[in-house]
């Protein structure tokens, strides 16, 4: 193992150990929103709080990490995320949660940031270092959801949570080992961009895959199944996570062999077929459905970046594609617990399939700059 793939997996790992509450909450808010002191519209805004800050901070995360370098950037992640679990423990009412959230947001930003920029730090094996990245990422999380599932059912939604605070201090031991001399991105005086045809496919699979599956998982899955729905829910969630440690990987190779562009538009298609039936009622098939195809994507688009932006800008392009993901998975839950009580499910599943469908075929011939039919032709094969 080179040394670009040492510090791939300690960026992984790092996130890896934070990200558990995280996911977690995501599973227990809707349905023990009282527990914390919440509504269900209050608890949508809640999981799309972390998201929504990252819109704006991740342009301060990327300056951050430009001039302190990965190490640091990352040691304080983790001590952030440390703190939110704690909190999650100790802490009722939206306003006292909503602080949470924000930190979670940064501190996210920075792990993610780091362990992508890693992975891509050189074009040849990105999409194979992407695939092993999020495999790792996904490890923590899929033990602690099934664990942390069982214990709600037993002693509550709190518990876990003072758990998971000692968990999430673990990746100090990684984070040491990362680099941390400073790095120089491009500078881009255009403060505002246009979003093309990739911003607008990472905007609709966040606010799908990331928002209204995740929440419906646990909103239309308590109504299913009333008794034993945290336990259910938390199998499917941690499927999720399982998924990414086998199939990431996967996806990775076949992105190096069959392109990264066409693996991407034939995933999502399938993945627009599952949501419709998700939505149509054939909740836990159509879940687990989504959860593989989902795994397979997530390795796809740091490749896609780095070989469409080349060179030192790869860091902000990477944080780009981010905040429009972040855009669709903070609005996501929001729309989620404003319209599933009262919008029929198959309407709201369906009409965000098309949409991401349509988002995806889209990505498929984006303009080449000049100087770079190299790549494109890299990531169509």
């Amino acid at each position: 193992m080179n040394s670009i793939d040492r510090q791939s997996r300690r960026a992984a790992l790092a996130l890896s150990g934070a990200l558990p509450a995280d996911t977690l909450l995501y599973l227990l808010l809707p349905m023990y929103a009282s527990d914390f002191g919440v509504t269900l519209p209050e608890a949508g805004l809640l999981l799309a709080a972390n998201r929504l800050i990252r819109i704006i901070g991740y342009r301060y995360v990327q300056e951050f990490y430009a001039h302190r370098g990965a190490a640091l950037t990352c040691t304080l992640a983790v001590i952030g995320s440390a703190l939110c679990s704690l909190g999650y423990a100790t802490l009722s009412g939206f306003w006292a949660l909503l602080p949470l959230r924000l930190l979670w947001g940064i501190s996210f930003a920075a792990l993610n940031l780091a362990a992508q920029i890693m992975s891509t730090a050189e074009p040849l094996g990105a999409a194979r270092r992407s695939g092993r990245s999020r495999g790792y990422v996904a490890l923590g999380s899929a033990l602690a959801l099934p664990i942390g599932a069982v214990l709600t059912e037993q002693f509550g939604p709190r518990l876990i949570f003072f758990i998971l605070t000692a968990a999430a201090l673990l990746p100090l031991l990684t984070t040491s080992g990362l680099p941390s001399t400073p790095q120089s991105p491009l500078k881009d005086t255009r403060r505002f961009r246009l979003p093309n045809s990739l911003d607008i496919w990472s905007f609709l699979e966040g606010f799908t895959l990331d928002g209204l599956f995740v929440v419906g998982l646990s909103y239309i899955g308590k109504d299913l199944m009333p008794t034993g729905a945290v336990i259910v829910a938390g199998v499917v969630s941690a499927l999720r996570y399982v998924a990414e440690i086998f199939l990431s990987p996967v996806g990775g190779h076949m992105a190096e062999r069959f392109g990264a562009v066409q693996v991407l538009i034939g995933l999502s298609l399938l993945t627009c077929i599952a949501l419709v039936g998700f939505g149509d009622g054939w909740l836990w098939t159509c879940a687990a459905i989504i959860v593989v195809l989902r795994a397979l994507q997530l390795p796809l688009l740091p490749p896609i970046v780095a070989l469409r932006t080349p060179g030192p800008d790869r860091v902000r392009a990477l944080a780009s594609r981010a905040v429009w993901r972040d855009i669709g998975a903070g609005t996501g839950p929001i729309v989620a617990g404003l319209l599933l009580p009262f919008v029929p499910s198959l309407w709201v599943y369906a009409t965000s399939a098309a949409c991401l469908a349509i988002s995806a075929i889209a990505c498929k011939n984006p303009p080449v700059p000049a100087g770079n039919v190299k790549a494109s032709s890299l990531e169509t094969k």
